[in-house]
């Protein structure tokens, strides 16, 4: 067995200090410990999935990261470990639990997961290794796995078996909820306008300095048509990953960070809205396009025709929502949010539909990921915990 501090003090020696993930029995020890550490930081996510793409924004930032999960819970992270962090070569130290470990006692939904477990990460080809047992083997492994994922840019994974690590209090300082935020209604409930108007009026207004993530699909292809910037970073896949995304580079870096959202993709990981609230990210600047459809694959429509998405956020801790439904709207909204400190969201209703003919980015994603993470660093202030 090892103390959970042991561990910590050898991932901190090759440079990781940033750790997410969802909770397992098995991981008590070390998320309880990392949680309690105020020289680390640590996100708590709602789901596995996000955890990947907060550490991807924090690694874009400049940190060295971990996520902690489940093996139940790679199912949920499988879609950005293999569309956000492969492409984009984004590396990152998994620690997946082994629940349904064959030959122990269990609970039932665990037996698959626990003969497969190995098996699913050979097939997302992310390298692995037993999380060990000693603390003479640490480094050795630590350093290994640093020096596969420089190599590569690609996650590298440590199974952890059950009572490996040794118990560990919690001193989790307790949330303070924030005070109710405040919404800003500038609908006209005239004609709505285009997705490509609104991003032009994002790019006449954001400034240089103020890095943009942009969620995948026709927004981004749609960006990119207009104006190719280092301060643009364009999601391919990992769809409704784009805000935890941010969320990631805004805690790192502290600075205005604009996530551009779709209604679908915000529904898909709607959660991620509650993990933004408590963090409480005062840069971070969360603005939803909403068409109410699915424009990539057809125009199927989605549910956000009865959403309130700018309720959602106050409800989850954003100090700001505004709902606009034209141009005019939006170009007033956004001026005044790049100005207030966040987290705030900015709900736009917009019609469906593109450009006629619509490119896509002509830059490679792990290319376009290094002119982002050099963008970010030029400026960068040493990272928060």
């Amino acid at each position: 067995m090892i103390d959970a501090a042991t561990f910590l003090r050898a991932t901190q020696r090759i440079g990781i200090g940033f750790y997410t993930g969802v909770p397992c029995s098995f991981l008590t020890p070390l998320i309880n410990r990392t949680a309690s550490d105020r020289t680390l930081c640590y996100v708590g996510a709602a789901s596995e999935g996000e955890a990947v793409a907060i550490a991807a924004g924090a690694w874009l930032a400049g940190r060295e990261t971990a996520v902690m999960c489940q093996n139940s819970g790679l199912g949920n992270a499988v879609n950005p470990l293999t569309s956000l962090n492969r492409p984009f070569r984004i590396p990152t130290l998994l620690i997946v639990t082994w629940r349904g470990q064959p030959g122990l006692n269990d609970e039932p939904q665990h037996e698959l997961m626990g003969r497969i477990t190995q098996s699913l990460l050979d097939v997302i080809e992310i390298p692995h290794q037993r999380f060990p047992d000693e603390p003479h083997a640490l480094d050795p492994l630590l350093h290994d796995a640093r020096a596969t994922m420089s190599r590569t840019g690609l996650p590298f994974a440590l199974v952890l078996e059950n009572g490996v690590l040794r118990d560990e209090p919690l001193d989790q300082p307790p949330r303070i909820l924030p005070k109710p935020g405040e919404h800003i209604d500038l609908r006209h409930h005239a004609e709505k306008g285009s997705r490509l108007a609104t991003l032009e009026a994002v790019l006449a207004a954001i400034p240089d300095q103020v890095p943009i993530i942009v969620t995948t699909g026709k927004t981004g292809r749609e960006l990119f048509t207009l104006a190719d910037r280092e301060q643009h970073l364009y999601q391919v896949g990992s769809m409704g990953c784009a805000s935890p995304m941010a969320l990631g580079v805004a805690i790192t870096t502290g600075r205005r960070t604009v996530v551009l959202d779709g209604d679908g993709a915000a529904l898909m990981k709607l959660g991620s809205l509650a993990t933004i609230g408590a963090c409480q990210p005062p840069g971070l600047l969360h603005v939803i396009l909403d068409n109410g459809v699915h424009d990539s694959t057809g125009g199927q429509a989605t549910a956000s025709a009865s959403v309130d998405f700018a309720t959602i956020a106050l409800a989850c801790g954003y100090r700001q929502a505004f709902s606009c439904d034209n141009t005019a709207g939006f170009t007033q909204a956004f001026k005044q949010a790049l100005s207030t400190q966040g987290p705030v969201l900015l709900h736009v209703r917009i019609l469906p539909g593109s450009l006629a003919k619509l490119g896509r980015p002509t830059i490679a994603p792990h290319e376009v990921a290094q002119r982002f993470r050099s963008f970010l660093r030029r400026d960068a202030q040493p990272p928060t915990t």
